[in-house]
């Protein structure tokens, strides 16, 4: 699903003009999205957690050359899943 999807699905679901949702989807993702620059964690039940995970510089190496390389500090957002989504998901035919 898109950005421009999930505003079509908002705006259908609680009968709202198409710009009114797409103003609601942005400040939710504008929200999240602070939250996490100021290293909060999001947690919404039942769907999952988002938090900032911190990765220490280290060695490794160029995997075409095999000289050793560093790879610098860095911060990545990572997600957990919810139980009830993860239950969801689990129940999906082929799963």
């Amino acid at each position: 699903m898109t950005k421009s999807e999930l505003i079509e699905l908002v705006s259908q679901r609680i009968d709202l003009p198409k710009n009114h949702a797409e103003e609601i989807v942005n400040a939710v993702f504008d929200a999240m999205s602070d939250a996490l620059m100021e290293d909060e964690r999001i947690e919404v039940r039942g769907f999952g957690s988002f938090s900032i995970r911190n990765y220490r510089a280290r060695k490794g190496r160029n995997p075409r050359t095999g000289d050793e390389v560093q790879v610098s500090a860095k911060k990545s957002v990572h997600f957990k899943v919810g139980k009830e989504l993860r239950e969801r998901v689990d129940t999906l035919e082929g799963a």
